[in-house]
């Protein structure tokens, strides 16, 4: 029987892994013994009987044994070792590219060989292209494995034989030493193994085991990982949030209302029930000396920028600052132009503060800032850097938030008064978060939905047209301009280069000038000057521009009800995601709107899909469902925020249904073990929850 040794010993310390294979196994993230532990295979082969050469059918791995009948190099264009072996039922060719002469030697005729690899078609026979081999001594029958073989995810110069004979060791001496951090009545309520079980089915699973349940995750070994796992993430941002939270007070925020009040009766729409419940829900937060950590997601068009400034007034009213900042100067100028033409009417001061705001502007702006006289700043990431101080910061606004990361937002707790305390945080988002994702990545927010969007919208009716009817899509923007309604068009391209995206918008204003003369054509992109783009925005909202071209800038934060039709350029290169967003850009006013997914084929499958789901639906929830299968949740989130997402073995689309139990245990864990609950971030986590503390 082995010696239990301690699973949290460098992999140094295994046999044969000196500097560089301690630094291959880093790569995949093993540094530690129990990492190899929950390093999951890819597949499974099965080695467990030796299959006869007749019954090899092509694309299947076998496991075979023959004696050598010939073997020779073969010249040509790439040279290759051939060896036939055969065992009286059949005969299959092992073919080596890549080989030593020495090796030709050991395939002496009569030799008996057994290979393993998948066979496939030759021109004589059935082969097997660099399969893995060995010499078998003597007459008797060679042992064959007990248990299928595990396939493991690895990195040049890390064969499967190392990472096998690592991860066994691992099992036989230290998997005893890792402890079950599930209570027993957890694990069965919900119909899952012990740890050491899990374990050692995923490693060595048994000849009868359901194999496919094993690869696809629904196998209860797996699940019950996975579950650990989710578990693990969850309290990592319960903690996360309560350290915050604790770090020092925030303002009560509670307010007479004098200010809302006097916003509401000038507004020209009365705020529709689902805005009433999250205000109420934002406002109560407010007033507690806990800061608030609250997440407001809405479809497009649903009326968010209403609540955030109401907000905004709440503090305002109690003689504190709020900050709204955005991801996009575009988007940061539409909210600042909303929020000025609501609050300066009531004597509210709101200032403007970007990256580009430079020279004297940008001092008195600052300057205003730090002595209170502004009440409300909006601006981009530029609030975050260190030179701008505010009087007393109770509120901090951030929209889009998944396009800054959880780090760049907590930034934000170090702009209270004085660093005696911190400021309320209300974040939004207009792209729907699937509810597996809001359960995740945002544990460490409370969520508001405002699930219903205002009287007299419309739905946008979508359809996809190849880039080959270009000419009728042209006419079609004519006749909706000649009705009196305005256009968009957007040009995407693959690169990320800002420069050639604005090189594509202007060829396409201008190819479009050509095409329509009777129109006036705005055009926005990244490289436009900020008084230039903020000029053509006034002008499209004021209608005084027809067609508005424009890059993807324009993909959050637009309003102009009397834009009817979307026109968007090689659509199958967008998520969906970002072609929803697009698409709210129209459907604002009382008209019926269109948008035309402009493509060019031919199209792949999972763009097929994408599009299909566009045409069929505006439920911006359905289609980020459908986004997160489509795309996973790394990318869902984009670069910024994936570190919150580095999911070793769970799998959202897949253990979605976990997430309920994982929220109650996450909870009852936090309050009544907080010793477990440590152990099992650091088992799962470790060091990645850096990620939200940076």
């Amino acid at each position: 029987m082995a010696t239990v040794l301690p699973a949290g010993r460098p992999v140094t310390e295994l046999p044969r892994v000196g500097a560089r294979q301690a630094e291959r196994l880093a790569k995949l993230g093993l540094r530690q013994v129990s990492d190899l532990l929950f390093h999951l295979p890819l597949r499974y082969e099965d080695r467990t009987r030796v299959a006869p050469l007749g019954e090899l059918r092509p694309g299947e791995s076998r496991l075979v044994e023959g004696r050598v009948e010939y073997a020779e190099v073969v010249p040509g264009r790439r040279r290759r070792l051939v060896c036939r072996i055969a065992d009286g039922t059949g005969a299959v060719e092992l073919v080596f590219f890549h080989f030593y002469p020495s090796q030709a030697k050991r395939f002496a005729r009569g030799t008996r060989i057994r290979a393993f690899g998948e066979a496939r078609s030759g021109l004589a026979m059935l082969q097997m292209v660099h399969p893995e081999w060995e010499q078998v001594r003597g007459d008797e029958p060679a042992p064959v494995d007990e248990g299928l073989t595990p396939v493991y995810p690895t990195t040049e110069g890390l064969p499967q034989a190392t990472l096998r004979r690592l991860v066994a060791h691992a099992l036989e001496t230290c998997a005893a030493s890792v402890p079950e951090l599930l209570p027993e009545s957890l694990r069965t309520s919900l119909a899952l193994p012990g740890l050491h079980e899990a374990l050692a089915t995923i490693h060595r699973p048994p000849p009868d085991v359901a194999v496919r349940d094993l690869i696809e995750g629904r196998h209860p070994a797996v699940r019950r990982l996975a579950f650990e796992e989710l578990l693990a993430h969850r309290l990592s941002l319960l903690r996360l949030r309560h350290e915050h939270q604790n770090a020092m007070a925030a303002p009560a925020l509670a307010g007479d209302g004098q200010l809302r009040d006097a916003l509401l009766t000038r507004l020209p729409f009365a705020l529709t029930g689902a805005q009433q419940r999250v205000l109420g829900e934002v406002l109560r937060d407010m007033g507690d000396t806990h800061a608030m950590l609250r997440l407001v997601q809405g479809d497009v068009g649903s009326g968010k920028t209403v609540v955030a400034a109401l907000a905004a007034l709440a503090a305002v009213e109690c003689g504190w600052q709020a900050a709204i900042m955005a991801p996009t100067e575009l988007l940061a100028e539409q909210h600042y132009r909303a929020f000025r033409d609501w609050l300066t009417a009531l004597g509210v001061d709101v200032t403007w503060l970007s990256g580009r705001l430079a020279g004297a502007g940008r001092r008195e702006a600052l300057q205003r800032l730090a002595d209170g006289d502004t009440a409300v700043v909006v601006g981009t990431h530029a609030l975050f850097q260190d030179e701008v101080a505010f009087h007393r910061l109770g509120l901090a606004v951030v929209d889009e938030q998944h396009r800054f990361g959880v780090h760049q937002r907590l930034a934000l707790r170090d702009k209270g008064a004085g660093g005696e305390t911190q400021p309320h945080q209300l974040i939004m988002t207009a792209t729907p978060i699937p509810r597996t994702l809001a359960m995740t990545a945002y544990a460490d927010l409370d969520v508001s939905v405002i699930d219903e969007l205002p009287p007299g919208r419309q739905p946008v009716t979508t359809v996809a047209i190849p880039n080959g009817r270009r000419d009728e899509i042209v006419e079609r923007v004519r006749t909706a301009c000649a009705e009196g309604r305005q256009a968009y068009w957007v040009c995407t391209l693959v690169e990320t280069s800002e420069v050639l995206e604005a090189e594509a918008a202007e060829a396409t204003a201008e190819y479009l000038r050509e095409a329509l003369p009777e129109l006036t054509i705005g055009l926005v992109h990244g490289r436009v000057a900020g008084a230039d783009k903020e000029a053509v925005m006034t002008a499209f909202e004021r209608g005084e521009v027809d067609l508005l071209v424009a890059t993807t800038v324009i993909e959050v934060g637009v309003d102009v009800p009397n834009a009817s039709l979307m026109i968007i350029e090689n659509a199958e290169r967008l998520g969906l995601a970002q072609l929803h967003q697009l698409r709210g850009r129209v459907g604002r006013g009382t008209a019926a709107s269109s948008c035309v997914l402009l493509y060019q084929g031919p199209l792949s499958e999972t763009a097929r899909a994408r599009l299909g789901v566009l045409r069929e639906s505006n439920d911006g929830f359905r289609i980020a469902e459908r986004d997160l299968a489509i795309r996973g949740p790394g990318e869902l989130l984009g670069t910024r925020q994936t570190g919150a997402m580095q999911y070793r073995i769970a799998e959202l689309a897949r253990d979605g249904d976990l997430l309920d139990d994982v929220r109650r245990e996450a909870a009852r864990l936090y309050t009544a073990d907080r010793e477990c609950a440590d152990a099992l971030i650091q088992r799962w986590v470790g060091e990645g929850e850096r990620y939200a503390q940076a």
